[in-house]
């Protein structure tokens, strides 16, 4: 039995979909996992739109799929119009009485567990119709081909080509317990550390670090750099926290994970007069894959983490 024009019309709008979302997870078996669909399902679509069509879409090799030049003109060229149904679909769904929806949401670990998901928490309290999906993970990742509506970024500055709102400010500080100070003697000056424990993050570079003191109306900022080592590498503020108190070194943290007005005495700032630069943002920010708009959720998302992370961590 033939397909009737109008099913095989539906089928074409699925079928171009498909391919669109191919060209943007990069392989079949990643589009069927975003579409919730099998492989085989996806492929077989493909397969009868380039029937249709008469040409090829994609060149496969044991390795990699790619787009032909007639596939990436059909992607680029329909790609506008599916955007718009996008958007024109969530504005309608947004003249809901109550906010409702799904919000992908993805933070670094030791931010997000601190400070993103208790407010997060809050919110789904405030909010019961609204679900949100929370990835914690210092890995950078790629919000629009991994499906993320909203991620929460410590960074210098927020990529170009993303919506961004800034949530607030934040600092980096030196810390140290105590006890090492009275065992090891306070830096009086940044090349000081050069001599002391200093606890590091696992990347490249981290052993490096930069401190900037200001300077008179008219002078330059005065700027040290000075290599450090110690103990403990690790990839997470948490950890280098947690050494810090236990009084193996003096740590270089963000603020967030500090809580030094939680525990009377456990960590002392060192340096105080002089601020670390150029390893950590200097702010935190939402982003979200740039649209024509942004839905409701994600909007009352957005302000909640604002009003509440202003409160100061």
């Amino acid at each position: 039995m033939s397909l009737s024009s109008t099913t095989r019309d539906d089928l074409l709008w699925q079928q171009v979909h498909w391919l669109g979302t191919i060209a943007a997870q990069g392989s079949v078996t990643a589009a069927a996992q975003r579409l919730g669909v099998s492989k085989a399902a996806v492929s077989q679509q493909l397969a009868a739109l380039e029937r249709r069509i008469g040409v090829p879409l994609v060149r496969r090799t044991t390795r990699t799929l790619r787009l032909t030049e007639a596939g990436q003109r059909l992607v680029d060229e329909t790609a506008p119009a599916f955007a718009q149904i996008v958007h024109s679909v969530g504005a309608v769904h947004d003249l809901a009485a109550a906010p409702r929806g799904l919000v992908r949401l993805t933070a670094p670990v030791a931010l997000g567990r601190q400070h993103v998901a208790p407010h997060v928490l809050s919110f789904l309290r405030q909010y019961p119709d609204i679900q949100v999906e929370l990835d914690l993970s210092d890995r950078l990742t790629n919000l629009p081909q991994e499906g993320f509506d909203l991620a929460v970024r410590h960074v210098a500055a927020p990529p170009d080509n993303h919506v961004a709102w800034k949530l607030c400010d934040t600092r980096s500080l030196l810390v140290a317990s105590a006890a090492y100070l009275r065992r090891h003697g306070r830096p009086e000056h940044p090349e000081d550390l050069a001599r002391h424990a200093c606890l590091t993050y696992l990347r490249p570079g981290a052993a490096v670090w930069m401190f900037e003191q200001p300077g008179g109306k008219a002078a330059e900022p005065q700027r040290v750099r000075v290599s450090v080592q110690g103990p403990l590498r690790a990839n997470t503020s948490e950890v280098l926290r947690e050494a810090a108190r236990a009084g193996l070194g003096i740590a270089l943290a963000p603020d967030f994970s500090l809580d030094l007005g939680g525990r009377p005495s456990t960590l002392q700032a060192v340096l105080p007069q002089w601020r670390a630069v150029g390893f950590f943002g200097q702010a935190i920010y939402a982003i979200r894959p740039w649209s024509p708009s942004t839905p409701r959720a994600v909007q009352l998302l957005v302000e909640h983490l604002r009003e509440s992370l202003a409160r100061g961590f």
